[in-house]
């Protein structure tokens, strides 16, 4: 999610469309990701990179009527999947890039992010920016709903050494970032890593 957004969106537009019947299961690994984000009633929670929406209707349960869930994506396909699955009930979606989100200062109490951390260009200052979103005590959720192994081998590859996912590797990154990590699961069947921000 660069300035020149034109890779991103190529991927993701020629996607849209089946990206929800490619991954149809992934519904109970978002709503355990959800669950830990501990969100009360009241909160106010971004989705960023929410793609087709699929975290924001948990999302909306955790929040309640008083909360606001804001989802964010850089790709337009992917958020008119986002309105045609209905998951824009009780969600605003934005047209945005995370580098330069249209919230204020410590305007939320989470972001949650599913599958981000790979498609940014300059990751410590694109958290950065999801940290200047976030109030002291919030919370950050990277989240996949599959682990690293999994993922790499769903896509036919190896994991590297430099993968950004790796605790040795996204520990300093959230530090350089304004995060600190509290929280690290790498699992068969999830990856989700919390942080706060640093004080």
């Amino acid at each position: 999610m660069a300035d020149d957004h034109t890779h991103v969106q190529d991927f993701f537009t020629a996607r849209a469309a089946d990206w929800d019947a490619r991954f149809p299961d992934d519904g109970p690994a978002y709503a355990a990701a959800v669950a830990r984000l501990g969100l009360r009633a009241g909160d106010a929670v971004l989705d960023a990179g929410c793609g087709t929406g699929r975290a924001l209707p948990f999302l909306r349960d955790a929040v309640g009527p008083g909360g606001s869930v804001l989802g964010a994506d850089v790709t337009p396909a992917m958020l008119e999947a986002a309105v045609r699955a209905g998951r824009d009930r009780g969600a605003r979606l934005l047209l945005a890039d995370v580098a330069r989100l249209p919230v204020r200062t410590g305007a939320l109490d989470a972001v949650f992010a599913a599958g981000l951390i790979a498609h940014l260009p300059r990751p410590s200052e694109n958290l950065r920016e999801l940290a200047r979103a976030v109030r002291p005590g919030g919370l950050l959720a990277l989240f996949h709903p599959i682990g690293r192994a999994a993922l790499a081998a769903r896509q036919g590859r190896q994991i590297t050494p430099d993968d950004l996912r790796a605790e040795p590797n996204l520990r300093p990154l959230l530090e350089r970032s304004g995060w600190r990590l509290t929280s690290y699961t790498d699992e068969s069947d999830r990856f989700l890593a919390l942080a706060v921000p640093r004080d």
